[in-house]
């Protein structure tokens, strides 16, 4: 469960313990079952976005030769697109900054019978950046595809915030995408592939007590979708990805303490008590399974004309809608004002 809105996932600060794995590895055999064997060899319909109709493709299977990297593989959307891409065939790199911390993942990966290529990667770091990719490269001889996905939550508003942790979610959730997009776009426009990133609603509508992490999602859906039309000219296709209220262990890797955060909110006290109660609500009843996601991405992959936004349920594209038709910004305060009245 989580307090910040809409997360995205990140590479994992704690250790892993056996319920998680045995969690993940239990989701990822389920969702397994729900699928069709055929010619002896499991399929995977593609569910694409054609504006607001969602329709399945014929299952793709030529992804046996490509290579896609995916970053914050521990926990969540990234440990689920993993597994994901590598049974729907993709030669898969999944990154985190601790590979010690892959337990969940090759769980999930042996419970479905497919294999990951796990790799050291910190998105803050622009030399471990240039080592991944030049060694993804050298081994696997061309990536085809990039999934940003490491991300962080943060949880404060900014009378009371700490700058360090401002500008540290901005160095995460934002200069770490861009950091990565520069160091693989040669690769992708020499393999005319796929650029995704996994952003949130969140980069969309800005919420209350996220200001950081809100601000570092817009800047990144900014980003995206300017050099959108600039990749497209050399053969990349760039998308973002906006899930609402995720399934995860995001909020548990950040290390937020709700009580310890109400400590130090000082006259916002009130105010943020109310939206972690909203919040709370939120993800006991509507939290979309990670997996669920992860199938979505892997599609949007193998779409041959990818939108460049997708939200990854209905709920999530009521919310985006109603900031994409606000002009004067009056629809999103009357949405979010609520969620901090006690």
């Amino acid at each position: 469960m989580g307090f910040s809105g809409y997360p995205e996932y990140t590479q994992s600060t704690s250790g892993f313990v056996p319920a998680a794995a045995a969690a993940a590895a239990q989701e990822f055999t389920t969702w397994s079952r729900r699928r069709a064997t055929r010619s002896g060899r499991r399929q995977h319909p593609q569910t694409l976005f054609q504006g607001d109709t969602v329709t399945t493709s014929a299952p793709i299977n030529d992804n046996a030769e490509r290579t896609i990297l995916i970053t914050g593989t521990s926990t969540g959307i990234g440990l689920a697109t993993a597994v994901a891409a590598a049974r729907a065939g993709w030669r898969t790199v999944a990154t985190m900054r601790d590979p010690d911390k892959a337990g969940a993942l090759r769980s999930a990966a042996d419970a479905v019978g497919v294999t990951v290529d796990v790799r050291a990667l910190d998105v803050t770091n622009p030399d471990s950046i240039t080592t991944c990719v030049e060694a993804v490269v050298s081994d696997l001889g061309h990536l085809d595809a990039v999934l940003n996905n490491a991300g962080a939550a943060h949880v404060g508003t900014i009378e009371t915030d700490d700058l360090d942790a401002v500008r540290a979610c901005l160095e995460v959730n934002f200069f770490g995408v861009v950091q990565l997009t520069q160091a693989v776009l040669p690769h992708l426009r020499a393999a005319r592939g796929r650029l995704v990133t996994v952003t949130s609603v969140g980069g969309v509508v800005g919420q209350p007590f996220n200001e950081a992490y809100c601000a570092a999602k817009f800047a990144v859906e900014g980003f995206m979708e300017s050099l959108a039309p600039v990749a497209a000219t050399t053969g990349v296709g760039v998308s973002v990805v906006e899930p609402g209220a995720v399934a995860s262990e995001f909020i548990t890797n950040a290390g937020l303490d709700p009580e310890v955060l109400l400590g130090a909110a000082g006259a916002y006290a009130g105010a943020l008590r109310a939206y972690l109660t909203r919040v709370t609500s939120q993800f006991a009843g509507n939290a979309q399974p990670a997996a669920e996601v992860a199938d979505i991405i892997v599609a949007l992959l193998s779409d041959p004309e990818p939108p460049f936004r997708v939200q990854t349920s209905d709920w999530a594209r009521k919310f985006v809608a109603t900031k994409l038709t606000d002009v004067d910004g009056s629809a999103v305060k009357a949405l979010t004002t609520p969620w901090v009245s006690s």
